[in-house]
């Protein structure tokens, strides 16, 4: 999975060692994110889309590919009833 993390994270002024320390995990853990050996897990992605104010695809893309546009989901008219 590709990601901007280390954009992201430079941007915001953070060393790998600091956004460990706000996340709970260790540098080599961000290291790692960064150089795309590790996908981080779902709550971990999550804390890190929540650190820098977006979406967890705005800092993910898989294969780095760009994200899908949404696409509007048709509500059951029987729903809400």
């Amino acid at each position: 999975m590709r990601n901007n993390l280390p954009e992201r994270r430079r941007t915001a002024g953070l060393s790998q060692a600091r956004l460990g320390d706000l996340l709970g995990v260790s540098r080599q853990t961000i290291n790692a994110i960064e150089r795309e050996k590790y996908d981080p897990s779902l709550p971990l992605a999550f804390a890190l889309a929540g650190v820098f104010g977006v979406r967890i695809e705005d800092i993910f893309t898989p294969d780095g590919k760009e994200p899908r546009p949404a696409v509007p989901v048709a509500r059951d008219p029987a729903a809400g009833r």
